[in-house]
């Protein structure tokens, strides 16, 4: 699946599933944009790495979830490679709490970071698209349809991504852009580094494939959603999490 002459830009780039999206895009020879809001040396490492291995990588600064730092983020994209063909709202956060402890401020937090954010992004990148079309990817997460105790509102956050996901895929489409949303399972990345040995065993067990994602699972799907083999594929959302749920 090549992406030769694709721009990509990837948010939440500087690690994880979004480090691993950001690999295999550039590994299929689109040129990419890392974003990153804190983890300017991690992003700057990836890009080397890409650069290295003979790829095209350029790490940009900006937190997604406020209106002019995703506009401005979007503008110095567009303004570096010259337009956007692929966008992937990567970028989020997680903050778990159980029923009578959950703060507004926590609610805000994530649905600002996971939800706001791919509203922001999308408005801000789909402009830079060119008229034959272009991608968008949102990671979504299958909590979104079958969430667990204390992370409630963080899988409503998902959801809204989903109906985000389906709803734009409809407008969009006439510009010939595909919109898509991945729901990873649980999946080995530092968000999920700090879970106890006996919790993570247990998904593993419950799993029918026997173990957590890897993040390079989830850049396989996304590179297929990229590529021109999904052209007639939009307003899905695909769940990679081993057949958990």
């Amino acid at each position: 699946m090549s992406l030769d002459g694709k721009i990509a830009l990837v948010t939440g780039a500087s690690s994880g599933i979004g480090a691993a999206i950001a690999t295999a895009l550039a590994g299929a020879g689109a040129a990419v944009a890392v974003n990153y809001r804190n983890g300017r040396a991690a992003a700057e490492a990836l890009v080397d790495e890409i650069n290295g291995r003979g790829g095209t990588a350029h790490a940009f600064a900006g937190d997604v979830a406020v209106p002019a730092q995703a506009a401005g983020l979007a503008d110095a994209v567009a303004a570096h490679f010259g337009r956007i063909d692929i966008l992937v709202n990567n970028a989020g956060t997680i903050e778990p709490g159980v029923f009578g402890d959950i703060e507004p401020a926590a609610f805000e937090r994530q649905f600002s970071a996971n939800t706001l954010s791919v509203l922001l992004m999308m408005q801000a990148a789909v402009p830079h698209f060119p008229a034959s079309g272009g991608r968008v990817i949102n990671i979504s997460s299958s909590l979104a349809m079958a969430p667990l105790e204390s992370t409630v509102v963080y899988s409503a956050s998902k959801a809204a991504v989903n109906t985000l996901t389906q709803g734009f895929a409809r407008e969009l489409g006439r510009r010939h852009i595909t919109v898509n949303a991945i729901a990873p399972g649980a999946t080995e990345t530092p968000m999920t580094v700090g879970i106890p040995q006996e919790i993570k065993d247990k998904i593993s067990a419950s799993t029918p494939l026997g173990r957590w994602a890897r993040p390079e699972d989830i850049a396989d799907v996304t590179l297929f959603l990229a590529s021109d083999a999904a052209r007639f594929v939009t307003g899905r959302v695909i769940v990679v999490d081993g057949g958990l749920i």
